[in-house]
Order: structure tokens, then sequence, then C-alpha cells
């Protein structure tokens, strides 16, 4: 008998607490559809995106522990699967939740990067190559690849290496653009330490891409590397 009274006011307990829990909720969601999310701070927008997973816990301690873990609500949903996984409490459900948000933003800006040409939109090719690729934990090499009106034929992630070093061979990118027929490509990486300044590797190889491809035809438009704190063009530091 003893045990039946306590499991009752458990669940009166859980009741009574149950309007609080969905008010704060309701409460968030109608910030976001009213103000956006420029009124919400990151660990918040972290906390819409779980609701759907955890529907029946408080997620804010949550969200809030993976802003300290990650740094910010990017890089929490960049951050690798096996990562997310190390989070007390983040199963396999949120853990899909918030990289279904992460390709969802890629597919979004990669689109408006195939909508124009390329050299006429180039904020959206930054911020596309900054979505896909700067907040990786390793270093990427990617290749976007142009036709004759400067439009993307190909996005293309080349190599994959470790956290300061991918092995790129320039023949091949060059070998690759001519069998897309492109005559124009920009090559991009990232650096997983946040530094985008380019390294003596980096100019060695894109000079030596350079020196292949142009008596083929094919036009390196430009370098970009991305990392957390920003961008580096080597055409705008005149380093091709």
């Amino acid at each position: 008998m003893s045990g039946g009274g306590k499991t009752s006011k458990k669940v009166k307990g859980l009741a009574e607490a149950a309007p609080h829990y969905h008010g704060h909720r309701d409460r968030l969601r109608a910030r976001f559809r009213e103000a956006g999310t420029d009124a919400l701070t990151d660990y918040e927008l972290l906390e819409l995106l779980l609701f759907r997973a955890l529907p029946r816990r408080d997620v804010k301690p949550l969200a809030k522990e993976l802003i300290a873990k990650f740094g910010s609500f990017a890089e929490a949903v960049s951050a690798p699967a096996s990562r997310l996984a190390e989070v007390k409490g983040l199963g396999d459900a949120a853990i899909a939740e918030l990289k279904i948000v992460q390709a969802a933003a890629s597919r979004l800006a990669r689109g408006q990067v195939k909508k124009r040409p390329v050299l006429s939109s180039w904020s959206n090719v930054l911020d596309y190559c900054r979505t896909a690729m700067a907040f990786a934990e390793k270093e990427q090499f990617r290749v976007l690849f142009l036709d004759k009106r400067n439009q993307l034929i190909a996005d293309e992630l080349q190599q994959t290496g470790t956290v300061d070093h991918t092995p790129v061979y320039p023949r091949e990118v060059v070998k690759r653009a001519l069998e897309l027929s492109a005559t124009a490509i920009i090559l991009v990486h990232n650096h997983p330490s946040g530094d985008p300044t380019p390294s003596r590797a980096d100019i060695q190889m894109t000079q030596t891409i350079v020196e292949i491809a142009q008596p083929l035809g094919i036009s390196v438009h430009d370098h970009i590397i991305v990392g957390k704190e920003g961008h580096a063009s080597f055409k705008g530091l005149r380093l091709i």
C-alpha cells in the first residue's frame, strides 16, 4: 500500500510540472515566430531543435552543455556525430536532428551558388564554403568546377586529411577539370585551427595547380581558405 502511495504522489507531481514545462516551450516557439532567430541565444535555438527529439525532457541544460563544449550553435551543429555522442543524454534521435539542420544549411547555401554565375554572387560562394567546411575538425580540400559562363558544373570534395594537413595532387585536380570540360576552378580548403592565413605549403600547392592548368585553358579564379575566424582569398591577397 505504501508503494502505491508513492507512485500516486509521483504521478501527481509530474502532472503539476507539465504545464510549466510546456509553457516554456510554447513561449520560446512564440518568440522565434514573432521576432526571428536574432531574438534567441545560441542555446535557445538548440533547444528548439532538441524539442522534437526529446519531447519529455527539459533540454535547456543539454543545450547549454553543447554550447559550453563546442563554442557556438554553428560548431555544435557541425560537430562530428562521434563527438556529439560524447555528450551525456544526447542520443541518436537528437544527433540526427542536429545533422539534418547542418545538411539543410549546406543545401540552401549551395542552391544560392548554383542559381547565378559564381563571380557575380561571390558572397554566396563564401557563405557556402564556410557553411560546408569552416567547422570541420579535419582539413578538407574542395574544388568548384565552372563552365565558360562561370556557372557551377560540379562541387567536389577531393580529399580529407588530418587536423593540419590534406594531401593534394595538382595533376589530379586539373585532370578532373578536363573530364568535366571546366574552363575555370575555385580551390577551397579549411583550417581547423580557425586561422585562415595561408601557409607556405598552401601557396606552393596553389602555384603548382595554376602552372599546370593555365596552358590547358583552365583558369584558377581563387583559392579560398575558411576557418572559424573568417576566410582568406588568395586573389584578395594577390597570391595568384
